[in-house]
């Protein structure tokens, strides 16, 4: 699958977001190192610390499935965006050198990076040894 493909994915989650109170609604797809994709998209809720990104949605979904090798991932933004910090950490635990791509929200990429890129210095798994 290439980028262009997975953006695509990102918009069509998008759309299932439920995001009644900021408005803001996040899609993401996930490509596993199999080829196997995963979306996501963010979940509000009305006690705010209890929503969840939709970058840690599609993330839950591959290792609910047995899937830890990640690749790549797209999220579609309104205008684009970039994940958050939250997000940033829970990808680097899979995928230090994952790809990002950044899309709007008809799946059109504005920029593209990794992992390492948007987290330098990060913490992960080898900080812990």
């Amino acid at each position: 699958m290439n980028s262009t493909e997975l953006a695509k994915l990102a918009s069509s989650a998008r759309l299932l977001a439920y995001a009644p109170y900021s408005k803001f609604k996040v899609g993401a797809a996930l490509l596993a190192e199999d080829g196997k994709t995963y979306t996501g998209c963010n979940v509000e809720n009305a006690s705010y610390g209890m929503s969840i990104c939709a970058e840690r949605v599609a993330v839950v979904k591959a290792v609910s499935e047995g899937q830890q090798s990640l690749k790549a991932i797209a999220l579609s933004v309104s205008g684009s965006g970039s994940p958050c910090g939250a997000c940033r950490q829970v990808l680097y635990e899979f995928n230090p050198s994952m790809l990002v791509y950044l899309a709007d929200e008809t799946g059109h990429i504005h920029h593209e990076t990794t992992l390492n890129m948007l987290l330098p210095h990060a913490f992960g798994p080898e900080n812990l040894d």
